[in-house]
């Protein structure tokens, strides 16, 4: 056999094909390997040699970290291999806290799921674990120590994709541990709370900060109105753990559970992204117009983003849009609207974003100390939710969001994914409402899923520069250019890769489950018989009615040039 552009697999033939290491050949010929400190998005770092090899001359090679070479042979089944993963995984369990049932990484630890695929029946080493160090200080994840086994996942996504490095590798051999600069707690560093450690994480060490059980306290409380938003995104990342496809819209059935749960009323956060398409794009207008050199204007949809502008580039607030967030725009007049009910006001925001429980708690929107958002909880508390009650998510009718703010349309849908604010920005400023336009916006480089977009308009005769950026080293090295003389008009910025659809509150998953998600919110604004913010005929409503003389107040924000911690 001519063997220039294979290898030998098993016994098995596979073809190399641009492959960057002998892990992607391996899964490629339908083998899964397994990993803990793998990412392909991230650097090879080699630490976890649960995907070690066997080669032709009987020597061990990571398959990670070793590129594939035509004629090469290698074993990924050998009796030696299987006793060598199993002593690995024995002797992480050895250090590691093994309270799985009451842990929130439960059902989804991949230690604890290789530990099923091995047949780990018993641990022959004593836990030498010391007790555990939780951190809760952060309003958006929680670390626990005991559960970490140094993959250095969570280090390299946020120093590599975030740019943020809150957190390193601390001293060494059998004291290594992962910890924030001289072990200050998580709130008190430069973590944003984007939560991308925590959707890295393969064990329960840094999750999610679970906020559920005051939402059910709410709920049961007789005394109180609860009321509930949901985001865009989170409608096509739920269904995969609830008997449906991934990316498929369910908005219909959260609606359903909701209901069932005792939600007083339900809507839909595309509403409040309706109302920031207008507000925001007014702003882009006045600023055009004035020559404002407080351009490009940032958007500040994401706080994750906006907490790294404070703390990385506070001099750069100043570009940041004055709007607030949809969430936080929709909770203003929610609570505005139930100020005079005879029951008290909670208002709670279902999200795809785990710094939107920072965002919730900021000083900014509150009104006489009583947040605007009571409780956020993440599309993972929402299904842990839906699991509580009993509800078979995958029987339910779909239902209607309530009225009087039933109303949204396709232009506040697709701010679930990296490019959609800046297009519905763009069907707002286009003077030619016709559907080929729309689909010409949708064809000028705004959509998909990489990191940095970039795209020209004509807007009159003046020719508008526009940078789309998800992920924040992204972000970074953009403001960068822009401060060594490259110029925009406009600049969106989410801070999860890919947008809120990949955010650290939804299920983790692939990057091509991610672009599924993006597809269906786009497919999503296809049904959506109002596809432009300015057609919504709500807007009108409350802009005529709750929102008369009220705008900036209801609808603004401006944030201190001080960089501001978790209290």
């Amino acid at each position: 056999m001519n063997t220039n552009n294979y290898m030998i697999i098993d016994g098995m033939p596979v073809e190399i094909n641009g492959e960057k290491n002998l892990l992607e050949v391996i899964r490629k010929a339908g083998i899964k390997l397994p990993t803990f400190c793998y990412h392909s998005e991230l650097s090879i770092y080699g630490a976890c040699r649960m995907c070690m090899v066997e080669n032709e001359w009987g020597g061990l090679d990571a398959a990670c970290s070793t590129p594939p070479k035509p004629g090469m042979q290698i074993k990924t089944n050998t009796q030696r291999l299987r006793k060598y993963r199993k002593m690995i995984l024995e002797l992480l369990l050895a250090n590691h806290c093994r309270d799985c049932t009451t842990c929130n990484n439960n059902g989804k630890c991949k230690l604890q799921d290789l530990a099923i695929t091995f047949n780990i029946e018993g641990v022959r080493f004593p836990n030498t674990a010391a007790e555990p160090k939780i951190d809760d200080s952060s309003n958006c994840i929680t670390r626990d120590q005991n559960k970490c086994i140094l993959c250095g996942d969570c280090v390299r996504m946020c120093n590599e994709i975030q740019n943020v490095g809150a957190i390193d590798f601390a001293h060494r051999g059998s004291k290594m541990t992962i910890s924030t600069a001289f072990d200050q707690p998580i709130a008190s560093s430069p973590c944003v709370g984007c939560g991308q450690c925590a959707a890295a994480c393969p064990t329960g060490a840094i999750v999610v900060k679970n906020d559920k059980n005051k939402v059910w306290e709410a709920l049961d409380d007789k005394n109180a109105k609860v009321t509930v938003q949901i985001a865009p995104a989170v409608r096509v990342a739920i269904g995969k753990e609830l008997g449906h496809s991934n990316g498929e819209n369910t908005i219909g059935k959260i609606v359903a559970a909701l209901r069932r749960m005792g939600f007083d009323e339900i809507y839909d956060t595309s509403t409040g992204a309706d109302l920031t398409v207008l507000e925001e794009s007014n702003e882009f207008l006045k600023r055009l117009e004035a020559g404002d050199n407080k351009m490009p204007l940032f958007t500040s949809c994401c706080p994750a983003w906006v907490n790294f502008c404070e703390k990385n580039y506070p001099e750069l607030l100043p570009n940041v849009s004055t709007c607030r967030s949809p969430m936080q725009m929709f909770a203003s007049v929610i609570k505005e609207q139930n100020k005079t009910s005879s029951r008290k006001p909670v208002h709670v925001a279902v999200m795809p974003c785990t710094a939107k429980k920072q965002e919730a708690a900021r000083e900014e929107f509150k009104v006489n100390g009583d947040p605007n958002v009571d409780y956020v909880i993440t599309t993972q508390e929402l299904i842990q939710m839906i699991k509580e009650s009993g509800i078979v998510f995958a029987d339910l009718e779909p239902e209607a969001v309530d009225m009087p703010f039933g109303t949204m349309t396709g232009a506040g849908v697709i701010f679930g994914v990296t490019g959609g604010v800046t297009e519905a920005v763009l069907r707002r400023l286009s003077s030619d409402k016709s559907s080929t336009s729309l689909m010409s916006i949708a064809y000028q480089g705004v959509r998909g899923m990489e990191g940095v977009k970039e795209t020209k308009i004509m807007f009159g005769d003046r020719e508008l520069r526009i940078a789309i950026v998800s992920g924040l080293k992204n972000a970074g090295d953009l403001i960068e250019s822009i401060k060594a003389g490259e110029h925009y008009d406009f600049v969106e910025v989410m801070a999860c890769p890919g947008g809120c659809v990949s955010g650290a509150g939804q299920p983790f998953t692939s990057q091509e489950e991610k672009e599924k998600r993006g597809k269906g919110l786009y497919s999503a604004d296809k049904l959506s018989n109002i596809k432009r913010s300015e057609e919504n005929p709500l807007m009108m409503s409350l802009y005529n009615g709750l929102l008369k003389g009220r705008v900036h107040e209801l609808l603004h924000v401006h944030y201190a040039d001080s960089v501001k911690e978790d209290k």
